[in-house]
């Protein structure tokens, strides 16, 4: 895809940020299953359940313009993170230590989405797409939660036992 102006860029954001909430889709479901505390599992299982809900929000944002279609393209840098955390989950005795670095591993996940998320609001803001900017922010404010509770899983549930 030739990136020729912003709408372009967007466009393309936009399509790397579904691949990534598909990757994830089918990623986390498995990731829940190889957890050892509860707590954790019904963290990711709820993410999977949120993300089945970001797809949802980028077809309805897409809807919204009509010059756009969401492309067929693969986000190699988010698989790359995937494959990072299959490896952990298969180089890590279950337990606490591999939740806590399950959690590490989830919460980069977080972080490239929160980055993704927040860079289509501006692009948005600057193509003057307001509804697609809004339902963009309920998708990173969700991102945000996630991030938020991984990290507070991690101080009181997780760290303490992976001495």
């Amino acid at each position: 895809m030739q990136i020729k102006n912003a709408e372009h860029l967007f466009e393309r954001q936009l399509s790397l940020i579904n691949n990534v909430e598909e990757q994830l889709s089918k990623a986390l479901p498995r990731w829940a299953e190889a957890t050892d505390r509860k707590a954790l599992t019904k963290a990711l299982n709820r993410h999977a359940e949120e993300t089945q809900g970001h797809m949802e929000r980028l077809e309805r944002a897409t809807e919204k313009i009509e010059s756009i279609r969401l492309k067929r393209i693969k986000d190699s840098a988010f698989a790359a993170l995937v494959d990072d955390t299959d490896d952990i989950i298969a180089s890590t005795e279950e337990g606490a230590v591999r939740d806590a670095a399950l959690i590490g591993a989830v919460r980069k996940i977080e972080h490239y989405e929160i980055a993704a998320y927040g860079t289509l609001r501006v692009l948005a803001k600057q193509l003057g797409y307001s509804k697609v900017r809004d339902i963009l922010k309920e998708t990173l404010d969700e991102e945000q939660a996630a991030d938020d509770k991984l990290h507070e899983l991690l101080k009181k549930k997780i760290n303490p036992a992976a001495d």
